[in-house]
């Protein structure tokens, strides 16, 4: 993940210099004409106006100067305080990298605040994906049996490949994403006494029904919710309802794990 950021100046309150009409103004003045330069940019001969227009209003001096008439049929012009202008964001546009630049250099983006952000922006198809602490990471010839912690103190077991804990650098302490899909999760009104891994009580907080499945959201505590979808039969032969306790089940083999 890199930083990046686009450069805007403000007059008044309002965008006065945006990297789209600085391409404008370097187009006027390479081609001393609106619509030429509009279809540099590209923009419609509108919308170039448009932008001329608030800029200059916007300036305490004139950026762009329309002539007309003349020898040459007249054409746009960029003002000297509109080339001023111009060199003068150049300069900031510069120091603006450079600051990126060493922030990049200066800061860890692959954990704290920024790797909450990345994760943010992270798009999987999966429907649960929960924040969580790795409390152990025991490794096998094949296999490695990584213990979750969630905000609520809850855990789950996840078995995943020994290859995998080594290339994502699993370790105890860390914090990373619990992954699975909604159809791995299996609700019951009553424990089952034949495992207790992996079993967690929850309070069911939304019920989303169609004629072949239903989805059903559980609060399993700390603002930790559970997603699983399960066919309408089979939930219509437990009787549960919203603000009803359940038992939350999912095997420890489709819990995925994310950096």
């Amino acid at each position: 993940m890199e930083l990046s950021s686009k450069l805007t100046l403000e007059m008044l309150g309002k965008p006065f210099l945006l990297e789209k009409r600085i391409e404008l103004l370097h187009a006027i003045e390479e081609h001393g004409s609106i619509s030429k330069a509009a279809k540099a940019v590209p923009m419609s001969y509108k919308s170039a106006w448009e932008a001329v227009d608030s800029m200059n209003a916007l300036s305490p001096e004139p950026i762009v100067c329309r002539e007309t008439g003349g020898r040459d049929g007249g054409g746009t012009t960029i003002t000297a305080y509109g080339q001023q202008l111009l060199k003068n964001y150049g300069v900031l546009k510069e120091e603006h990298r450079r600051f990126l630049e060493k922030l990049s250099e200066l800061t860890d983006i692959q954990s704290g605040a920024f790797k909450t952000i990345g994760r943010l922006a992270m798009q999987i198809s999966a429907r649960n994906q929960i924040q969580a602490e790795v409390v152990s990471v025991e490794s096998q010839n094949v296999n490695a049996k990584i213990r979750l912690k969630f905000k609520s103190g809850k855990e789950l077991l996840s078995v995943i490949t020994k290859e995998a804990v080594e290339d994502l650098h699993i370790e105890e302490h860390q914090t990373v994403i619990a992954i699975f899909k909604s159809s791995a999760v299996i609700l019951s009104k009553k424990a089952d006494d034949r495992s207790k891994e992996n079993r967690l009580e929850g309070i069911i907080r939304k019920i989303d029904k169609d004629v072949e499945n239903t989805k059903i959201v559980v609060d399993i505590g700390n603002h930790d919710t559970l997603v699983s979808v399960m066919p309408t039969s089979v939930v219509e032969k437990m009787e549960i309802i919203e603000g009803s306790s359940v038992i939350v089940m999912i095997k420890a083999n489709d819990i995925m794990i994310g950096k």
